[in-house]
């Protein structure tokens, strides 16, 4: 018959060392991988490896130009996020967020949300890049997410092609 009492203090070491492994392979390659003023503040979704590219917005809309779809890691900055309960968020450019580009990012299985105060925050954002036409009922839809006035949602009339992102995971990054 085993006895768990004596395996216990044999196993513990092993279980620690191999979930401090993970961490810290995640932490050195976010810290290679972005700008060494940042760190990962939290994760939403599923934790993902940064690797070596990262890319912008204005690098992953070219890489849209090529191709239907790309999986890419985006560094950007959140502009805005659903305010009834973070499902979805809009990201602008790190460099210069006035340039009229967003990635409007939903989320694989709606298996996560965005925290409701996200915008400005920078984030990296691991998923698939596409381009789609909106139809003008989810515009409007969005639009009343995002706490815009019924006047202002009266004047969504047209569908829209949008760069879109499915994400699998999110890190919400800060500035040391």
């Amino acid at each position: 018959m085993i006895n768990y009492r004596l395996l216990l203090p044999i196993l513990l070491p092993f279980f620690i060392i191999a979930c401090s492994g993970n961490k810290s392979t995640l932490s050195s390659n976010i810290e290679r991988s972005v700008n060494s003023d940042f760190t990962v503040q939290e994760t939403y979704g599923q934790a993902f490896d940064v690797g070596e590219e990262v890319y912008s917005v204005d690098e992953t809309i070219k890489m849209l130009q090529n191709s239907d779809t790309v999986d890419v890691v985006l560094e950007a900055n959140v502009e805005s996020v659903c305010k009834v309960k973070g499902c979805w968020m809009n990201l602008v450019d790190t460099e210069d967020p006035s340039v009229d580009d967003a990635f409007f990012v939903k989320f694989v299985d709606y298996g996560f949300f965005m925290p409701l105060e996200s915008e400005g925050y920078r984030v990296l954002v691991k998923g698939k890049a596409y381009r789609e036409v909106t139809s003008v009922a989810e515009l409007q839809h969005y639009a009343e997410d995002e706490g815009q006035s019924p006047e202002e949602i009266a004047k969504i009339t047209e569908p829209a092609e949008e760069l879109k992102i499915l994400s699998s995971g999110v890190y919400r990054i800060k500035a040391d």
